[in-house]
């Protein structure tokens, strides 16, 4: 029986060391590599590395989950016309090749401008005017990520941090849809989509503050996840970080392109800066405010860590006031490439108009430049 025994032992051992499937042995990592596509959530999925805790989702690793290019934002096209639901909400259903654009709208003093029309905005890409096809203005809800940096010199951050996050889940649409990430070197999903507020504080509250910052990686990993796993049409991540990146495998380019790629998330981002070296938080703030200018968000720097509250409302007011701004590209999308956007506004009773969104993006054939639907509850202005 003993002489069995070995003998079975060694062919076991040799078909593995062939590749072959033995029953009972997992095979070797290279011989199954990670799916481009699948959502984060997976458990199935393994960590690039181990998590800090065995019961957290650890976020892949940026390169690992580049999504397939027919499957980014792709839907079939529509004929950009209104159906009324059961419910008595219409959805627009836009053109394959329009572009949509989340703009908001402040006066000379950073004031919320309201009640704009259509005919108030005038939209240019590549310098060329374009124009508008659909507007709509509405407190709509939206699908978002927050991003907390859980690195060791946030430890006595934390607190006010969470808090004011929770702050923002409550002033939000209470129909939006949240996940929450935790990064350092790694970043964690602590909570999928949901709207449970509760499950989305639990979230918050996970995390274990040490290590060093990748914040390029999570944002990459977290614009992926927006991408496979949002429901609605408008896409937000709120960043708080408290210094520049140090750990990330991507350039803060290639982050930013990949917000790009994916149809573009809006970017709010708060820096904790106040108590940083000087060269770090310079370095730091270029980065935030660069991850916000190029999505249309706000790069937000308090003195003090009791404003970060008034801030997650001031964002919570700014998503919910938001005009979006349709058209159809004069130059076709099977050219591909990156545009540039800008857009202004005017209005009588306001000398001057300031408009905040996107600068750009990147056009693919077969895929819309922005969200795949929207709800109003009219028709759109004219």
């Amino acid at each position: 029986m003993l002489c069995q025994n070995l003998r079975n032992s060694i062919r076991l051992l040799a078909l593995a060391a062939l590749g072959l499937a033995v029953p009972g042995l997992c095979p070797l990592t290279a011989q199954n590599p990670v799916e481009a596509a699948p959502g984060l959530q997976n458990p199935t999925r393994p960590a690039v590395q181990p998590p800090l805790d065995q019961d957290r989702d650890p976020i892949p690793s940026p390169d690992l989950v580049v999504p397939p290019k027919e499957t980014v934002g792709s839907a079939p096209a529509g004929n950009n016309q209104l159906t009324k639901k059961a419910d008595g909400v219409y959805t627009m259903h836009q053109d394959v090749d329009e572009v949509l654009l989340n703009c908001t709208v402040v006066d000379e003093k950073g004031r919320p401008v309201l009640g704009l029309s259509r005919n108030d905005f005038r939209v240019w890409e590549d310098g060329v005017p374009q124009e508008t096809s659909s507007f709509i203005h509405q407190d709509l809800p939206v699908a978002m990520g927050i991003l907390i940096d859980s690195s060791g010199s946030m430890l006595d951050k934390r607190t006010a941090v969470d808090a004011a996050a929770n702050q923002l889940l409550v002033e939000s649409n209470p129909r939006s849809t949240a996940f929450v990430v935790n990064f350092n070197e790694k970043a964690f999903l602590d909570q999928g989509f949901t709207v449970d507020r509760v499950a989305l504080r639990h979230g918050i509250d996970h995390f274990d503050a040490r290590g060093a910052t990748a914040l390029y990686d999570a944002v990459a990993a977290s614009a992926d996840e927006l991408s496979h796993h949002a429901k609605q049409p408008k896409q937000v991540l709120l960043i708080v970080t408290d210094g520049a990146d140090n750990a990330s495998r991507l350039a803060l380019e290639e982050a930013i392109r990949r917000v790009q790629n994916l149809g573009g998330p809006v970017v709010y981002t708060i820096g904790l800066l106040y108590d940083a070296e000087k060269k770090e938080a310079q370095r730091a703030r270029n980065d935030l405010e660069m991850l916000s200018a190029e999505t249309g968000g706000l790069a937000y720097f308090p003195k003090s860590l009791s404003d970060v509250d008034e801030i997650a409302s001031e964002v919570a007011r700014d998503i919910r006031n938001q005009y979006t701004v349709g058209y159809h590209a004069t130059k076709s999308t099977s050219l591909g490439g990156y545009r540039t956007v800008h857009v202004e506004a005017s209005a009588p009773g306001y000398k001057h108009l300031i408009v905040r969104t996107r600068r750009g993006y990147f056009a693919k054939p077969g895929q819309r430049n922005g969200m795949t639907a929207q709800k109003a509850s009219a028709a759109p202005q004219q």
